[in-house]
């Protein structure tokens, strides 16, 4: 799998590489100095940790996160032709991307994994709720194949879907997805089967609960958004409240989280001015783009990791606490996710707007798509900042959640406010880094994209 990757990310040449390279509008730059800009998105985090902890009342913090109402329940029948809707979506783009020529947004198999699942669906599962285990379409196929049932090494835990997930995102920023249909469909093809394998040897419930990771990310995302289900029941609760109650069982699954925040950064960050210089310069004297961007890559999610890690160091030592760094690394690390979520909408709503009228013109025609599909124009200069309100209330929320979570550890109100200064902290770097990314205008990666 790996070579298949490094194949398709070495060999593709010039062209548009990433969802980035979809986006059918520009970003004009911030009106205020952009140190300003940041500090005071900065501020605004570091002041709702301080508004937060003015809140020590256990019995409201638990009141707000227990607060739920029961909903319908879809049955066997809905679950039935979700599974049916997954497969079907899942063979018509596979399809369309074999036997159509277009290339771009012309062809409906880009369309559908950039603009409907990367961009559109992805959301749905953090603003509405985790529909994947009935629209999954590789269990749906898997479920139907034998199993050998061979035991999944417990000491590899939530490694491997990581690994999986660096991966993926990997291929989808250097390779041209977004612009080659034929090699899209490859590698959808080697997904699949690679996919399918892991559920025969190890059996789908073990495959798609430890190392599939896009069951784990929608898994994660589904605690965060208002519709869940408990004890079978489909239930209306506030977003986020299921974060405190959220328990991640190893280092591994610690990681996936902060690499499910890193990814979608470094997807933006790719596609920045001072990226393409810097690349441009390194390749200057004679270092290989790719070697940057994969050091970039490696070296970024590295730190993102080791910077969690100390943020849960400094809690355990600022809360006086006899939980272990990596209790507290699990505990706080689900906070991350609305930080994930908030930046992931930023990142691709203008894409998934503007290309929303490409798609239902592609859609009706597939296999002779217009040659020049409709694009909505002339989105309001106010929508820009609707990206940073995005990324300032993930972060918001996520301060919430992490104070919220102290007061389910610690006995003492001052416990559960100094348990809090790291990641807090954390999350103020965080925010800055994510709000310079969406200010910067957009640039075509160099070297991977035209």
């Amino acid at each position: 799998m790996l070579g298949v990757a490094w194949w398709l990310s070495a060999g593709v040449g010039r062209a548009a590489a990433h969802s980035g390279g979809l986006r059918g509008a520009t970003r004009d730059p911030v009106a205020v100095p952009t140190w300003l800009f940041l500090l005071t998105g900065g501020g605004v985090v570091g002041v709702s940790f301080l508004l937060a902890s003015f809140v020590t009342d256990r019995r409201l913090v638990a009141a707000i996160h227990d607060w739920a109402r029961p909903l319908p329940t879809p049955g066997r029948v809905g679950h039935g032709l979700a599974s049916t809707l997954g497969v079907a979506v899942l063979a018509v783009t596979f399809g369309v991307g074999i036997l159509e020529d277009a290339t771009g947004v012309r062809n409906l198999a880009v369309l559908v994994v950039w603009v409907g699942w990367w961009g559109g669906y992805v959301a749905s599962t953090y603003l509405l709720g985790n529909t994947w285990p009935a629209l999954n379409p590789f269990r749906t196929v898997a479920e139907r194949l034998p199993t050998l049932d061979r035991p999944y090494p417990d000491r590899l835990g939530a490694w491997p879907s990581v690994a999986a997930l660096l991966l993926l995102v990997w291929v989808e920023v250097t390779a041209p997805l977004a612009d080659d249909a034929r090699l899209l469909a490859t590698a959808l093809a080697g997904y699949t089967a690679v996919t399918l394998v892991g559920a025969v040897v190890f059996g789908p419930d073990r495959w798609f609960g430890s190392v599939d990771p896009l069951s784990r990310a929608f898994r994660l995302y589904g605690r965060l958004a208002p519709l869940g289900i408990a004890d079978g029941r489909l239930r209306l609760r506030l977003p986020g409240s299921d974060l405190p109650d959220t328990r991640l069982d190893g280092a591994g699954d610690v990681a996936f989280v902060v690499a499910l925040l890193f990814v979608t950064t470094y997807d933006g960050f790719v596609a920045t001015g001072p990226w393409a210089a810097g690349v441009r310069a390194v390749a200057g004297v004679g270092v290989p783009p790719l070697a940057a961007y994969l050091a970039a890559y490696l070296v970024g999610a590295g730190l993102f990791y080791l910077a969690y890690r100390a943020a849960a160091r400094v809690g355990r030592r600022r809360a006086d606490t006899y939980l272990s760094v990596g209790e507290l690394a699990r505990r706080f690390a689900p906070s991350l996710l609305p930080i994930a979520a908030g930046y992931h909408l930023a990142h691709n709503l203008v894409s998934v707007l503007v290309l929303g009228p490409t798609f239902v013109a592609v859609a009706a025609a597939p296999l002779s798509p217009p040659p020049s599909p409709p694009q909505l124009a002339g989105l309001p200069g106010w929508f820009g900042g609707l990206e940073f309100a995005f990324v300032l209330l993930g972060h918001l929320l996520a301060v919430w959640v992490a104070h919220a979570t102290a007061y389910e550890l610690f006995p003492s109100r001052l416990q559960a406010v100094r348990s809090q200064y790291g990641v807090t902290a954390v999350m103020v770097c965080y925010t800055m880094l994510s709000l310079w990314i969406v200010a910067e205008p957009y640039v075509a990666p160099p070297f991977i994209a035209s």
